[in-house]
């Protein structure tokens, strides 16, 4: 509804603001409701109909991406460092917990092919806890990169949600460093990690505006073991530097027998699918400090700018 203008800080009621008197015309009021009622009358932020339309997509998507592009510049952000994962892996005490209390409920049902199956991955969960504490020692390294914790041109984006992404947001706010998370609306309820800056946590409707932010600003991509989402994202930035499309950036993937398990990459090369040369878009190391350490050392190598 608008407002009344004001003059001397009281209102003003211009003479067209009152309703058609019921004495020119006893139907005046109900014709009047009627139109009022009519989404075509509403203020466009209030006509849910319309903005949800297919015909207002485009608007959709530009206020999807100006919403964090605005308060990203607001806050002087210009570099990221972005780190992707599972959010299927947490920490040990919680990996550990989950593991006591499958082995207790097969001592109940010991033939049980279910019970049995999510032993072996808890088992799995158990042992890959250590990318936890490696995601939030990585997280702590960027938090302390730049001039310090206040030095908020360069800051770490994850997706914002739990596993891999919690630890990393969970390490920049160990050293009281800002940082980003990139949620994004699911079927399903989701809840943000509780370690990302709350002024830079933001809620995506489409995975498209999702990732051009990761990728607008980002200086380096860490790759902290995942699944289909986390190989979605590396694809993209790895088909982008390919075809030249994206600047090059150091690609770290932490965990070289994972990732050589999950994607045999030279075995794409004796396929003839990729370059020999495109095996040098990306880094394999084993832990934070060696992720840290190969991007400081990829920018002195390119000389391109002044990272840290």
């Amino acid at each position: 509804m608008k407002r009344p203008k004001k003059r001397n800080g009281k209102k003003i009621q211009f003479p067209w603001q009152k309703p058609k008197s019921k004495l020119e015309d006893p139907n005046a009021a109900k014709l009047i409701k009627e139109i009022m009622k009519n989404p075509n009358y509403q203020l466009l932020e209030e006509n849910i109909s319309f903005i949800g339309s297919n015909e207002a997509r485009g608007i959709r998507l530009q206020l999807d991406y100006l919403r964090a592009e605005v308060k990203l510049r607001e806050e002087h952000i210009d570099h990221t460092i972005v780190v992707f994962g599972s959010a299927r892996i947490v920490e040990y005490n919680s990996a550990l917990k989950n593991l006591k209390n499958l082995e207790k409920e097969l001592e109940k049902s010991p033939r049980s092919e279910e019970l049995l199956s999510k032993l072996h991955i808890a088992e799995r969960m158990v042992e890959k806890s250590t990318y936890y504490d490696e995601a939030r020692e990585f997280g702590r390294l960027v938090g302390l990169g730049g001039k310090g914790p206040e030095d908020c041109r360069i800051a770490l984006m994850t997706g914002g949600g739990p596993g891999i992404m919690e630890a990393a947001n969970r390490g920049a706010f160990d050293v009281g460093a800002k940082s980003i998370g990139l949620n994004i609306e699911l079927p399903h309820e989701q809840f943000p990690n509780p370690y990302v800056t709350p002024d830079l946590c933001f809620q995506f409707h489409y995975f498209a505006i999702r990732k051009l932010h990761f990728m607008q600003r980002a200086k380096a991509l860490v790759v902290f073991p995942g699944g289909f989402g986390t190989l979605d994202e590396l694809s993209d930035i790895l088909t982008l530097i390919q075809t030249q499309k994206s600047m090059p950036i150091p690609v770290i993937l932490v965990s070289s027998s994972y990732w050589k398990k999950v994607i045999d990459f030279n075995f794409l090369v004796d396929e003839g699918v990729i370059a020999p040369e495109d095996l040098n878009i990306f880094i394999y190391v084993e832990n934070a400090e060696d992720a840290w350490q190969e991007i400081r050392q990829w920018y002195e190598n390119n000389s391109i700018f002044e990272l840290l």
